[in-house]
């Protein structure tokens, strides 16, 4: 641990409006030089700190906020640009007079815990996640590491950023250099019992990304515990030039090496992150790669075996299988739009144990109703080890019972977003489907259904199509809808 009250960024003097078009519906995201740079950077740093330090004292005489440490926490993952933009958001928050915790190269989960066990105002992680390599970004929470969206304080943030109308504090911030990860790692090894883990191979793929650290250190506890598990690495050692492509197991051709390296090893369990490693993604022992509705699913029985009769938090995307799991094992089933803001607060109005979406984001009531990329794979070597059962095993059955499409995606080229969605409302209205628009426009047939909605960071539109055990219904439909969105401008991208 260091303390200093410099931060090794220097800002301009002076602060002209500017137009800010990195911020999206959930964090920051943009084009390195183009709509994100250090200057930019230290703006929302900056804006970022003096919004929830303004906040924190309004409501510090009627609230229990006083507890709270006036700082924010923040991490940066392994991207090249990374550190640089980092130390621009340490000067803005020093500048606004509010104290940094320098957590070091950290995945977004880490910031998350940081917040909460350090109980700061906020935390920030500097990360673009799967983007390119030229892109980079902000993810803000606020206290007790709950999500800020564009409806709740992230365009205040803009607007503050962008204007340059920043107060003057009295004196600076101070900066606290706190790299230390074990509390951050007793906290996510306690989510299972190792004394309960039998003989398993597990192949883990870091991507390069920031998970190779945490991944040594847990696997160093496990180790200490005498815990039989063996674990190949692959592509462990970050590097923020991503010598083996961006990590984003979403991208089909970036499965190959992971599934490959299970069946050399005769590996019981595959396991993927993408570069700041709040998503994990599962293999099996054949290398096949498990669809993250199926996971959903198996990580709802396993919590509803532990906690009887908890809430169970889902997306619209793909249903069938989750409801039928969270019924069959005597939950509460509560769906909630997609989108971490979303999710988290559903799970904190619901006090749900667990929330899990499709697209590998899994969220837990005892990590501060948080996303986590690790404490996903421990749970299924320990439900691999209670069970006896193979990963394919635990999860064919669903896949068979309820066949899904997984996620489809369609460049738009012509007819905006909407406009497809009223259109293929419309297509259907004579079969009388029962209709849902929690989140863009979910239709089911009875025997199927289908969820379209638009990205809400890129021009594309999604589709996901399920049915109940119809193989050859959803072959039928996926093609059907598929040469109906290309006759509407939306083709596959």
């Amino acid at each position: 641990m260091s303390t200093a009250n410099t931060a090794s960024y220097q800002p301009t003097s002076t602060f002209m409006p500017i137009t800010i078009n990195s911020f999206k519906a959930y964090d920051i995201r943009g084009e390195l030089g183009v709509t994100l740079d250090e200057d930019i950077a230290y703006r929302i740093g900056r804006a970022f700190a003096e919004i929830l330090y303004k906040r924190y004292h309004a409501a510090a005489d009627s609230s229990d906020l006083t507890y709270l440490k006036p700082a924010i926490a923040i991490g940066s993952d392994i991207r090249h640009s990374s550190e640089q933009l980092k130390q621009a958001a340490i000067a803005g928050i020093i500048d606004a007079g509010v104290d940094v915790i320098d957590l070091g190269m950290t995945g977004t989960e880490e910031v998350y815990f940081a917040t909460s066990h350090y109980q700061t105002l906020g935390g920030i992680e500097v990360t673009a996640s799967h983007n390119p390599i030229n892109y980079n970004g902000l993810k803000l929470v606020k206290e007790h590491s709950k999500p800020i969206s564009a409806d709740d304080g992230l365009a205040e943030i803009q607007a503050l950023a962008e204007s340059g109308d920043f107060a003057n504090p009295k004196q600076k911030g101070a900066l606290e250099v706190l790299a230390d990860k074990s509390a951050y790692i007793e906290h996510i090894i306690d989510f299972i019992d190792i004394d309960k883990l039998k003989p398993l191979k597990i192949v883990i793929n870091s991507g390069n990304g920031s998970a190779g650290p945490v991944v040594d250190l847990l696997i160093d506890k496990l180790a200490q515990a005498d815990a039989p598990i063996e674990v190949i690495k692959l592509h462990h050692q970050p590097d923020g030039s991503f010598p083996n492509g961006i990590p984003n197991p979403m991208i089909l051709a970036n499965r190959e090496s992971t599934r490959q390296t299970v069946l050399e090893h005769n590996a019981n369990l595959g396991i993927a992150f993408d570069g700041d490693f709040d998503r994990c993604f599962l293999f099996d022992e054949t290398g096949e790669f498990v669809d993250g509705s199926y996971v959903v699913g198996m990580l709802a029985q396993a919590f509803l075996n532990k906690y009887p009769n908890e809430s169970i938090v889902y997306d619209p995307r793909v249903i069938y299988n989750t409801e039928a799991v969270i019924k069959q094992h005597g939950g509460q089933a509560v769906i909630s739009k997609s989108g971490h803001s979303f999710i988290k607060q559903v799970m904190r109005e619901s006090e749900a144990v667990y929330g899990g979406e499709m697209s590998a984001h899994h969220y837990f009531r005892d990590f501060f109703y948080c996303d986590s990329g690790m404490i996903p794979w421990l749970l299924t070597i320990e439900l691999l080890s209670i069970t006896g059962k193979s990963l394919s095993e635990l999860v064919n059955g669903y896949i068979s019972a309820y066949p899904s499409s997984g996620e489809l995606n369609f460049r738009l080229t012509s007819s905006d977003a909407q406009a497809i969605i009223n259109d293929i409302e419309s297509k259907f209205a004579d079969e009388q489907p029962s209709k849902s628009t929690l989140d863009g426009l979910s239709l089911d047939f009875g025997q199927w259904r289908f969820n379209l909605r638009a990205s809400n960071t890129e021009p594309l539109i999604r589709l996901n199509i399920e049915t109940r055990g119809d193989e050859n219904l959803l072959n039928t439909q996926v093609n059907e809808i598929k040469e109906w969105l290309a006759k509407q401008g939306a083709v596959s991208a």
